[in-house]
C-alpha cells in the first residue's frame, strides 16, 4: 500500500485521498514543464496537488491555479497547497474543466490527462474518473487549452506513445503544434514508456530527448537524476 504521504525535499504531499498516488510520471511533467518567464500558470486535473507543486518551487515569481473535478482529491490539492511554503501562490478550483472561465490566459498549462477509453473499468469510481476519459476527452481538454494558452504560452502534456499519437493530431486541429519533445524509458534500449511533450501555437521543429530511469546495474541513470534533484530525497545536488 502506497503512504499516505510522499516528503519532497521543499514540500510535503498528502496523498491519502487520492485515487491516484504519487508517480514517475507527475514527477517527470513536474521537472519538465516550462515557458518563457511564466507568470500565470494552469494545473488541469490536479489530483494530489503534485505538480502544480513542483511548479511553485520552480517558478517563483508565478501564480498557480489548480482544476480538480474529484472533490476528495480537490479537497487534499487544496490541504497540500495550504500546508507548503508556497500557499500564497497557489489557488483550487474544483469542477469540470469544461466550465472553467478565468478571466485570464496561461503562459504554461500542464496536464497529466485520462487517457483510457470507456472499457475495462476497476469497481473504484474514483480511480476510473482519474484514468479514464469519459469526463475530459482530448477534444474537450484541447478545445479549452486552445482558449486559455497564451499566445506565446506553452502546453504540456504526458502521455502513452499511442495516445500521444492521437493527441498530436487532436491538437493539431486546434492549431496546437508539437515544439519539445522528451521520451521516457526504464532503461536505455528499452520500449518507450511514455511521451512527455510541449505543444505551442508555432510549428518549428521539433526537438526530442530520450530521458533513463535506470542504468543496466539499477542505478539511476543521469538523464533523470538531473531532473529530480532538486525535489526528491535522496538526489540532493
Amino acid at each position: 500500500m502506497a503512504n499516505s504521504w510522499f516528503q519532497f525535499q521543499q514540500f510535503r504531499v498528502n496523498q491519502d485521498l487520492c485515487a491516484m498516488k504519487i508517480s514517475t510520471d507527475a514527477v517527470m511533467l513536474g521537472a519538465l514543464a516550462e515557458a518563457e518567464s511564466p507568470v500565470q500558470i494552469l494545473d488541469i486535473g490536479t489530483g494530489t496537488g503534485v505538480i502544480a507543486l513542483m511548479l511553485a518551487q520552480r517558478f517563483p515569481e508565478a501564480k498557480i491555479q489548480a482544476v480538480e473535478i474529484d472533490s476528495q482529491a480537490a479537497s487534499q490539492a487544496l490541504e497540500n497547497f495550504q500546508i507548503n511554503i508556497f500557499s500564497d501562490r497557489m489557488q483550487l478550483w474544483e469542477g469540470r474543466f469544461q466550465d472553467f472561465e478565468p478571466q485570464q490566459k496561461y503562459d504554461l498549462i500542464v496536464s497529466n490527462p485520462p487517457y483510457f477509453p470507456d472499457h475495462l473499468k476497476s469497481s473504484n469510481a474514483q480511480r476510473n474518473m482519474a484514468l479514464h476519459t469519459d469526463e475530459l476527452s482530448f477534444e474537450d481538454l484541447l478545445g479549452k487549452v486552445a482558449e486559455l494558452l497564451a499566445e506565446d504560452g506553452r502546453f504540456w502534456v504526458i502521455l502513452p506513445p499511442r495516445q500521444m499519437q492521437d493527441f498530436q493530431k487532436e491538437a493539431e486541429g486546434k492549431g496546437l503544434f508539437p515544439a519539445r519533445k522528451f521520451t521516457l524509458q526504464d532503461k536505455p534500449g528499452k520500449r518507450i514508456q511514455r511521451e512527455i511533450c510541449a505543444f505551442s501555437r508555432s510549428q518549428n521543429e521539433l526537438e526530442t530527448s530520450a530521458i533513463f530511469i535506470k542504468n543496466e546495474d539499477e542505478t539511476p541513470h543521469e538523464t533523470y537524476a538531473s531532473l529530480v534533484s532538486e525535489f526528491l530525497l535522496g538526489f540532493k545536488a
